[in-house]
């Protein structure tokens, strides 16, 4: 049985994720110290106690949710001996690309938490709050095509674009306010609903190159080393194991496309995955896998009780 680990994105946050982990493994303990001491900050009490709006903030979430994604992991390995190199890949969406990075060995776990940080704040500096926006694009009728007809429409007054593929019937759509309201009548007109998602930003869009010029230079002077588990991209939804390559690619992936779907896709009909384990926090993705490739096993790896009864079936 081929198994991926996959690594959620934003909008998985919640007051209280990990504490379960935290509460019966010292591995998950050691984890959020390492990254409250990387950032300066009490990250794991704001994850613990909130308020949720402090912890939804995007500085804030993304390096919160790579902590549970990694402890997740480490308690897989020291407590029941589950390593990342028993996978044939990993892959994450958006900032879970980080987490999996981060568990694979590629990027340090400080540096990872330290990277998030600033992408968060520099992805929020990027657009003025309420100029940008983005819509989710849902129904059966939704699909890629579907939705780049509704952002071209979009981006007859303004930058628009088609932000994150999740799955049939779930597309994203970021950019400018006027070009993204005017998507979502379009998009109403060709059968989809559409709502406006509660963002800061509008993500994975072009007017988030000063965003990706920041995490240029800052991955620039990162260190990258070859992942313990090939790397399928966001923008590219094919593996890597090259550290350039991951450099690269983790610049693009600021104003590029999560290529959700057709990562999911190509890892379970080219790469041969039957199972994907959901490390962190939700089942976000666990949703998104099995409408993308309903033969295979999709596993949410949150509790103690999960990581146990998922090690016992290796």
């Amino acid at each position: 049985m081929s198994l991926a680990f996959i690594f959620p994105g934003q909008g998985s946050q919640a007051v209280g994720m990990g504490q379960d982990l935290a509460q019966a493994f010292a591995a998950a303990r050691e984890v959020f110290e390492e990254v409250d001491e990387a950032l300066k900050q009490k990250l794991s009490v704001l994850m613990r106690d909130g308020p949720e709006d402090q912890l939804t903030l995007t500085e804030n979430a993304q390096p919160a949710l790579m902590a549970v994604s990694v402890a997740v992991m480490r308690v897989l390995e020291r407590e029941f001996g589950v390593t990342v190199d028993k996978a044939a890949f990993v892959a994450g969406h958006s900032l879970g690309e980080y987490s999996a990075l981060a568990a694979a060995g590629a990027i340090s776990l400080p540096e990872t938490a330290r990277l998030l940080k600033l992408r968060g704040q520099a992805m929020q500096r990027a657009v003025p709050v309420g100029q940008g926006a983005m819509a989710s694009l849902i129904g059966p009728r939704t699909d890629l095509a579907l939705a780049e007809e509704a952002a071209k429409a979009g981006a007859e007054v303004g930058v628009c674009v088609v932000a994150n593929d999740n799955n049939q019937g779930n597309v994203v759509i970021s950019g400018a306010k006027a070009a993204v309201d005017r998507a979502i009548e379009k998009a109403k007109e060709l059968g989809a609903r559409a709502i406006p998602l509660n963002v800061s930003a509008p993500f994975h869009c072009p007017l988030m190159q000063p965003a990706a010029d920041e995490m240029a230079q800052a991955l620039a002077a990162a260190t990258i080393l070859t992942p313990r588990a090939p790397v399928v991209a966001n923008v590219t939804a094919r593996p890597t194991n090259d550290p350039e390559a991951i450099r690269r690619l983790l610049v693009e992936q600021v104003t590029g496309r999560v290529r959700w779907r057709e990562s999911v896709s190509w890892m379970a009909d080219e790469g041969g995955v039957t199972r994907f384990a959901e490390a962190g926090a939700g089942k976000v993705l666990s949703g998104m896998v099995k409408r993308i490739a309903p033969d295979a096993e999709a596993v949410p790896l949150n509790g103690p009780a999960d990581l146990e009864a998922f090690a016992k079936t290796l």
